[in-house]
């Protein structure tokens, strides 16, 4: 894929994770969260014997969804604010 379908793809898989954490930081946070997730994914994916983002098609989508969340998930743990993007105590 080119650069250009990267960063949509990356943007919409962003999107669709920011959407799904119920949260968002962002165009731009999203579109890097998503790209950034699309080779967490594809990390994760390959671990486990599958085959991770191989093109523009719907599993390698999902793919790069699922690698998004995870990288969601750990930002919020690592900054300490929890799920829900809210903060301690708030």
């Amino acid at each position: 894929m080119s650069i250009l379908a990267w960063i949509i793809f990356g943007g919409l898989a962003g999107l669709v994770a920011s959407f799904l954490m119920g949260g968002g930081g962002g165009m731009i946070f999203d579109i890097v969260v998503g790209i950034v997730g699309a080779v967490l994914g594809g990390f994760l994916m390959n671990e486990f014997g599958q085959s991770g983002v191989t093109g523009w098609n719907w599993p390698s989508f999902g793919v790069a969804v699922l690698g998004a969340v995870v990288l969601l998930v750990i930002l919020q743990l690592v900054r300490g604010g929890g799920f829900g993007g809210r903060g301690r105590g708030r």
